[in-house]
């Protein structure tokens, strides 16, 4: 699919504005794209950068002729610089920084803009060195050089970054937005797509992952056996173990499986105090009743706490399996 804001599904505030700026010359030196994960920054940041470099723009958008847009559209063009976080820790690292500033020393190769994108930087506030080296870059940016940042909506960052960037912010998409585009891009059915975008809350990107891992049809297993076992039976011993090792085998998407059983706690909750119209997950609406008698509020938030429990252990680098077979016993 080309590079351009056609592309970019919903977000037509962010569109707008970034088309106005760039039609007035008022392209900035930084800005940061702000809101939930799996909305659209990362291709509009792609599509403005393409924009701006463009040599034939057409009503604000990419010709998608010119060599530029060919070299954006093969993810070749030797003036945009990606900056993502590295290892285990997902952070930026000191001598990715170190690397970029000898880079900007130089001039672009061939466009008038370079643009660097760096994603995620919410994840990096904690690392002192790093965003200090990055500020500096930022309070003197090349002539040439446009910086566009990524970060969750929810993440901290430094009122000093914020400040020496333009602001752009981006917002969940609607649900029917995100159902029609699983099903034209990604060929999903209407059901499963709906019921995806209900569950990703209005997030294409998260959408797509729960469905490319098959994490929807675990999370059924997970939920409907601890319905249908009995605590302390051999049964269930056997389940359990068996449902551990699936969860862990599911390894950096554990995270994502722990918010889909989450949020369909969180469902018999609101279906215990008569508000079934606001659940989530509405695929497993049947599984509600037998839900709602088994358990009260109070062994519920009981389980939500099991599961906050169970998120710090692995914080920790504990075994996967085994953190998910003490789990799923107390979900019991």
């Amino acid at each position: 699919m080309l590079i351009s804001f056609q592309s970019v599904i919903g977000q037509p505030k962010a569109k707008q504005f970034l088309t106005g700026s760039f039609q007035r010359q008022k392209t900035a030196h930084a800005y940061l794209f702000r809101g939930p994960a799996g909305v659209g920054k990362k291709t509009c940041a792609l599509a403005f950068a393409a924009l701006i470099n463009c040599l034939a723009p057409v009503n604000g958008d990419v010709c998608g002729r010119c060599s530029s847009c060919l070299k954006y559209h093969s993810g070749n063009h030797p003036d945009l610089l990606k900056i993502e976080p590295q290892g285990t820790t997902s952070a930026l690292k000191i001598d990715q920084i170190r690397e970029l500033k000898k880079t900007l020393i130089y001039p672009p190769f061939e466009a008038r803009f370079r643009v660097v994108l760096i994603q995620d930087i919410h994840l990096t506030m904690r690392r002192k060195e790093v965003t200090n080296s990055l500020l500096k870059t930022l309070e003197e940016p090349p002539a040439d050089t446009v910086f566009i940042l990524t970060g969750d909506e929810a993440g901290d960052i430094l009122p000093t970054i914020l400040s020496r960037c333009q602001i752009v912010p981006f917002y969940s998409l609607p649900y029917e937005q995100v159902t029609q585009a699983l099903m034209i891009h990604d060929h999903i059915e209407e059901q499963t797509a709906a019921s995806l975008a209900a569950i990703s809350e209005g997030s294409l990107g998260r959408a797509r992952l729960l469905y490319q891992e098959k994490l929807l049809p675990l999370r059924r297993e997970i939920i409907e056996s601890i319905l249908a076992l009995a605590p302390g039976t051999p049964d269930a011993v056997q389940a359990v173990f068996q449902l551990a090792e699936k969860a862990g085998d599911t390894k950096d998407n554990l995270d994502e499986l722990l918010d889909l059983i989450t949020s369909w706690i969180r469902d018999i909750m609101l279906a215990h105090r008569g508000l079934s119209d606001r659940i989530i997950n509405s695929d497993l609406r049947s599984l509600l009743p037998a839900a709602c008698h088994r358990w009260d509020h109070e062994e519920l938030s009981d389980k939500l706490q099991r599961i906050s429990l169970a998120r710090r252990q692995l914080l920790h680098n504990c075994n996967r399996t085994l953190v998910c077979e003490v789990l799923f016993f107390g979900l019991l």
